[in-house]
């Protein structure tokens, strides 16, 4: 399989530079590394982005992540391998990337309020951001066909 097209954050390089200087705020926000792994990859697999998923699973093993916990975000409410922490955030990561899902409020305050009895304001920040980078990404690799396996340079 070969993408449509080179990446665009390759072709315009200022957009690399914003993608990781973005990258970069979203370090500087202390969440958990491995719960913004578990939100890059539930993200990535809400949008169906084959590329993003394929990079998220590699991404968190090196953050320490296990093949079981990997194995069970996309069934993460009925799993038993993550915290009250973990699955707030996943929750919020869902409801944020399913925006055009709901009628009403896009984040409901249950879930909200839960993020926000584990996460202050920082972390929470990193987590939106995250969503949010997560599908940037997202959007760009299914335009362009982006095989899983490879990378942004």
């Amino acid at each position: 399989m070969n993408a449509r097209m080179k990446n665009p954050a390759l072709v315009l390089p200022d957009a690399m530079k914003g993608v990781q200087s973005l990258m970069s705020a979203i370090r500087q926000g202390d969440a958990p590394q491995q719960v913004l792994e578990l939100v890059h990859l539930r993200t990535s697999q809400i949008n169906g982005c084959s590329a993003c998923v394929y990079g998220g699973i590699a991404s968190a093993k090196k953050a320490g992540e296990s093949d079981e916990r990997l194995h069970h975000v996309a069934a993460w409410r009925e799993a038993p391998f993550f915290s009250d922490a973990e699955r707030a955030a996943l929750a919020l990561a869902e409801a944020t990337a399913r925006i055009a899902d709901r009628s009403g409020k896009a984040v409901p305050d249950e879930i909200w309020d839960e993020a926000a009895d584990h996460f202050d304001e920082k972390q929470l920040s990193a987590i939106i951001l995250m969503v949010a980078t997560t599908n940037f990404f997202n959007r760009i690799n299914t335009t362009i066909e982006e095989p899983a396996g490879t990378t942004w340079g």
